[in-house]
């Protein structure tokens, strides 16, 4: 799901093109895709997200949504796919292969993703919902009853929705490794 706006991030770019250490958001979660099991993957859109929608239009197929907000284009998403299908929010840098493949396999039908609201606050992670274990942006949606799949993995805690979170993620992310040495850096020197 990638055809946000990202007004809370005040940004110039497209929520799913706000850049986290250097890369934009959606591309983690394309490689966390990539390196999972899901065997196909489509990139949600919307109008919102026009330049987003031609970041990612060689590396899966795209579905257009109408951009009248998350469940709606997810309705329309689901049109056009058959379930069982994962949905994965694009503001989700934190993700990696491993933690999609637990998700499936603890998948029992429909299965909403959720952590600790605890263990959002103790990241430093803005909390969006309410009570004590709360929606990671990973679901599973497909028959029989809606089961709660619930982790304690901080890969999942980390929705950027706010500046604040995006500091957060690199933090988490760590030093980065994809970048040339600058003039003056030492190779395998500690340091950013």
């Amino acid at each position: 799901m990638c055809g946000g706006r990202g007004t809370r991030l005040a940004g110039d770019a497209e929520k799913p093109l706000f850049e986290v250490a250097g890369r934009p958001m959606v591309d983690y979660v394309r490689d966390a895709l990539v390196a999972s099991r899901v065997e196909t993957a489509h990139a949600v859109v919307s109008p919102h997200a026009p330049e987003t929608r031609a970041h990612l239009a060689g590396d899966f197929p795209v579905i257009e949504t109408a951009g009248e907000g998350y469940v709606a284009d997810l309705t329309t998403a689901l049109d056009g796919v058959e379930t069982p299908v994962l949905t994965v929010a694009a503001d989700l840098p934190l993700l990696d292969g491993e933690v999609v493949n637990t998700v499936l396999d603890a998948a029992d039908g429909s299965t909403s993703v959720r952590v600790p609201a605890a263990l959002k606050d103790a990241l430093g992670a803005s909390v969006d919902g309410e009570g004590a274990w709360v929606p990671t942006g990973v679901n599973v949606v497909g028959d029989g009853e809606d089961a709660v799949f619930r982790s304690y993995d901080a890969r999942l805690a980390v929705n950027v929705n706010r500046r604040a979170d995006a500091a957060l993620a690199e933090r988490l992310l760590g030093p980065r490794t994809d970048r040339p040495n600058a003039p003056g850096d030492v190779e395998g020197a500690d340091g950013p």
